[in-house]
């Protein structure tokens, strides 16, 4: 399942759609708060493009949307379980606003790799 060839090795790897072989981002951390959103212009190995149209990456915009929504509804179904009956709002709103915070380098690159595996199809070196 998470062998070489796959969409998800792709996406949980940080590497090329087109080859998985070279990086997508200059970084493999994506908590490197400098350059977490620095990208290739092309795969340094098969030389596949990762812009393939200006513009581009603004579909991201709505996959980054789905996981940051099933992320907060997954830290309210946590807090509503783990808490006592009584937790004060303010808490609610801590418990699950800092931690979506802390993960949007994260949730910015699972995007755009997701993004990307949807219309490029591997191809091997």
């Amino acid at each position: 399942m998470l062998s070489k060839g796959s969409k998800l090795y792709s996406i949980l790897h940080n590497k090329c759609p087109h080859c998985h072989e070279g990086n997508f981002f200059n970084s493999s951390n994506p908590f490197n708060l400098k350059d977490f959103d620095k990208m290739e212009n092309n795969c340094r190995v098969c030389n596949g493009s990762f812009m393939p149209e200006t513009g581009f990456y603004f579909g991201a915009m709505f996959v980054s949307y789905a996981l940051n929504v099933a992320i907060m509804v997954t830290l309210w179904i946590a807090i509503e379980v783990l808490s006592s009956d009584n937790l004060p709002l303010v808490w609610y709103l801590a418990g699950i606003i800092i931690p979506s915070v802390l993960l949007v380098p994260l949730t910015f690159r699972l995007a755009r790799l997701i993004w990307i595996n949807i219309f490029v199809k591997y191809k091997g070196c």
